[in-house]
């Protein structure tokens, strides 16, 4: 038995799979600097998890997102003279380097939120479609 806390219940539960697949969506660094000793110890946790659930048996799907765009990519770029997407894949391409140098295994994908912009937009209107988000004004 695995047991994990549910961070929507704040409980401690029994690990059941939802199907075939586990999937574990991890949220990645903003790449703006680069990576430090909190971000390692973060992904070096997912990856034991990780792991251990295939060790278990089970078929793991990993997606680690990188948020490509905020307010420090863009002033970091600018005062830079170079371009965000410049900026992101310097620092993307270090974690990287980071990450192998860890052992930590790679995802399975790694989505760029700049990427995924209409998809993001059509969840939204499907959650105030469905009364469960609103507009804001």
């Amino acid at each position: 038995m695995i047991r994990l806390t549910n961070t929507l219940t704040r409980q401690l539960e029994e690990f059941e799979p939802q199907g075939g697949i586990v999937t574990m969506y991890v949220c990645s660094i903003t790449p703006y600097d680069e990576s430090h000793i909190g971000h390692a110890m973060s992904y070096i946790v997912f990856d034991v998890l990780k792991r251990y659930l295939q060790w278990r048996g089970y078929r793991v799907k990993h997606v680690q997102n990188f948020t490509d765009i905020d307010d420090r990519i863009i002033e970091r770029a600018n005062r830079l003279k170079i371009s965000t997407d410049e900026l992101v894949e310097r620092f993307i391409g270090m974690y990287m380097d980071d990450m192998r140098d860890l052992n930590v295994l790679p995802a399975d994908v790694y989505p760029h939120a700049t990427r995924e912009v209409p998809e993001m937009i059509d969840i939204i209107r499907g959650l105030i479609e469905k009364a469960y988000a609103y507009e804001a004004t």
